[in-house]
C-alpha cells in the first residue's frame, strides 16, 4: 500500500475537494511544511505531493522510499532534479493547467492600471467625486488597451492565452521566447531589447531558469517607455525587487501588477511591498493560477499523474 503525502495542502482551497487515487492507498496531508520537516514527515512515503515546498538532494538521500514526487504545479524549480534523478526518483507537474485563470488575472491587472480603477475607487470613498462639483471626475489619466502594444515574455500555453484575449481587446501582441524556442508557427519572436522598447505593456509567462533569473532589472526598465507598465504573474525572482522599486519610485516606468515575490509571503520590509502602496502598483498574493475550476482541474491532473505513475504509464514527467 503507498503512502501519499501532501506538504502542502493549504496552497489549495478547501472549498476544492482533492479526488482520492483509485488504487491502495494511505494518504497524510498538512497545511504547510518547512525544509526542515521534510524529512520527517516523508518518512516511508513512496509519492510526495508538493506545491511550493523544496524538495532537495538533502532530503533524497534521507528517503529511500521515496519513488515520485508530483509537484502540483507547472513549475518545477522547487526540486533539484539532478539529485532526483540521481537517487531514481521521478518527477512530475501539470503543464498548462492555468492558462484561463492566469491569462484573466493578467487582463484585469492591465485593465486596472491602464484605467486607474483602484486609484478612482479610493478617490470615491474620499469624497473627491462630490467635492468636483461635476458629473465626472478624473485626475488620472486612463488609457484603452485596444491599439497599445503587449509584449509577452514566454511562449507557452499561457502566454498564448493571453495573447489570445488581448488580441480580442484589439492589441498588438509580441513574444519574446527566453529559451530561444522557435517552433510555433504561429508565433514570430523578438529580441528582448525590442520587445522592451515597443511595448506599453510587458506581462512575464516563462518558468524561472538560469536564463531568466533577474532577466528584468535596471538595464530592463529604462529600455521600457515611460508610460509602460509591467505585469509578473510569473516567478518573483524574475525581476530584481530593487530595480523595479526604483522604476516605480523615480518614473522609469508607469506601474506594475506584480502576482509573485522572491519569498513568499514577502516580508514586511521587502522592495516589493515598499512600492506595494503606489496608486499606480497593484500587488496581489500569488493568486493568479486560483480560479476555482483552475485549482479542481490542477487537483485532478495532479491524481491522474500519481495513477499513471502506479499502473507504470508515467506522464507529464519532467
Amino acid at each position: 500500500m503507498s503512502k501519499i503525502v501532501f506538504l502542502d495542502r493549504g496552497t489549495i482551497s478547501r472549498d476544492v475537494e482533492i479526488p482520492p487515487p483509485s488504487f491502495a492507498h494511505t494518504w497524510h496531508e498538512f497545511e504547510r511544511s518547512t525544509p526542515h520537516q521534510v524529512i520527517e514527515r516523508l518518512q516511508s512515503a513512496g509519492i510526495a505531493i508538493t506545491n511550493k515546498v523544496p524538495i532537495q538532494a538533502v532530503h533524497m538521500q534521507a528517503l529511500p522510499d521515496l519513488a515520485l514526487i508530483a509537484v502540483i504545479a507547472t513549475g518545477t524549480n522547487i526540486v533539484d532534479l539532478e539529485a532526483a534523478k540521481g537517487h531514481g526518483i521521478s518527477v512530475c507537474h501539470v503543464p498548462g493547467y492555468a492558462e484561463i485563470s492566469v491569462a484573466e488575472h493578467t487582463l484585469a491587472l492591465m485593465l486596472s492600471l491602464r484605467r486607474n480603477l483602484f486609484e478612482y475607487r479610493e478617490q470615491v470613498l474620499a469624497g473627491a467625486w462630490q467635492d468636483s462639483g461635476q458629473f465626472c471626475f478624473f485626475n488620472r489619466p486612463i488609457l484603452e488597451l485596444s491599439g497599445s502594444v503587449l509584449g509577452l515574455i514566454g511562449t507557452g500555453a499561457i502566454a498564448q492565452s493571453v495573447a489570445a484575449r488581448a488580441r480580442a481587446f484589439g492589441m498588438k501582441v509580441m513574444f519574446h521566447s527566453p529559451s530561444g524556442r522557435t517552433d510555433i508557427e504561429t508565433i514570430e519572436t523578438v529580441a528582448l531589447e525590442a520587445l522592451l522598447a515597443e511595448s506599453d505593456i510587458v506581462s512575464c509567462h516563462t518558468p524561472l531558469s538560469a536564463r531568466t533569473y533577474g532577466l528584468i532589472s535596471e538595464a530592463q526598465f529604462r529600455m521600457m517607455k515611460p508610460s509602460a507598465i509591467l505585469i509578473n504573474t510569473a516567478r518573483g525572482e524574475i525581476i530584481d525587487g530593487d530595480a523595479l522599486c526604483r522604476a516605480i519610485e523615480e518614473g522609469w516606468i508607469a506601474g506594475a501588477g506584480i502576482d509573485v515575490a522572491p519569498v513568499e509571503p514577502p516580508p514586511a520590509d521587502a522592495p516589493l511591498m515598499r512600492i506595494s502602496g503606489h496608486p499606480n502598483v497593484i500587488v496581489t498574493p500569488h493568486v493568479a493560477f486560483a480560479g476555482l475550476d483552475t485549482q479542481r482541474n490542477l487537483c485532478r491532473m495532479t491524481v491522474e499523474n500519481i495513477e499513471a505513475f502506479a499502473r507504470g504509464q508515467a506522464v507529464n514527467l519532467v
